[in-house]
């Protein structure tokens, strides 16, 4: 798993830069034309592309991460186990990037729009280019693992840890508890939590429609 990430972290070095500047599209573009990012450190332009590319290269490398993870318990499972296990990684990998790519092309353009829009006349937005950094990669961790709850569902259900009869009645609860988290995860306005309340709720709902789906067809095999 290291060797992998740093033969990817080296392949992408070369293009940290161009890296970087995929990733500040979504601020420049909402920039006034008089404005522009900065760099508050002497080793900031080298350091932020750097990070980049070392969150990039972990990323690229997840699948295998995820499959080593497979190999370790799969001796553990039954046969039934591993025919659900599989699809269940995959997924859990494919909404893992979908994540990330809902953060970057629509949560954080609106994010950056609404705190650019409310900024006072007086003041010219100008961000330093390693917050931004931090403030990115946060966000598309955050989505990134909030994107998995149908996964997590799923496995809740299968396992019969939980019933999806109880997890209809404590909807309420969940909903309230989606905005509760959302509210401590994402910077302090309404429109963030919104983005990421809204659709973790829905990628609950999806979960137990999924966990329905399954355990009618674990009764129809058994």
């Amino acid at each position: 798993i290291v060797g992998l990430t740093i033969f990817l972290f080296f392949c992408l070095l070369p293009f940290r830069n161009h890296t970087y500047q995929l990733l500040s599209d979504p601020l420049r573009q909402q920039l006034p034309a008089t404005s522009s990012m900065i760099a508050t450190d002497v080793t900031a332009t080298f350091m932020a592309p750097f990070k980049l590319n070392l969150f990039v290269a972990l990323v690229l490398a997840m699948p295998f991460i995820i499959y080593q993870l497979w190999s370790f318990i799969r001796p553990a499972l039954y046969e039934k186990e591993r025919f659900l296990a599989v699809p269940l990684l995959a997924g859990s990998i494919a909404l893992f990037y979908i994540g990330i790519a809902f953060a970057y092309f629509i949560t954080l353009p609106a994010i950056l729009h609404f705190f650019i829009s409310v900024s006072p006349d007086t003041v010219a937005p100008m961000t330093d280019i390693n917050s931004y950094l931090s403030f990115c990669l946060k966000l598309f961790l955050v989505f990134g693992i909030t994107f998995e709850i149908p996964v997590a569902t799923v496995m809740l259900i299968l396992a019969h840890i939980v019933t999806i009869e109880s997890l209809v009645t404590k909807r309420r609860y969940i909903i309230v508890g989606c905005f509760f988290i959302a509210m401590f995860v994402t910077p302090p306005d309404a429109l963030s939590m919104l983005m990421l309340a809204v659709p973790m709720w829905l990628l609950f709902e999806l979960g137990i429609l999924l966990g329905r789906i399954l355990l009618k067809k674990q009764t129809k095999t058994s």
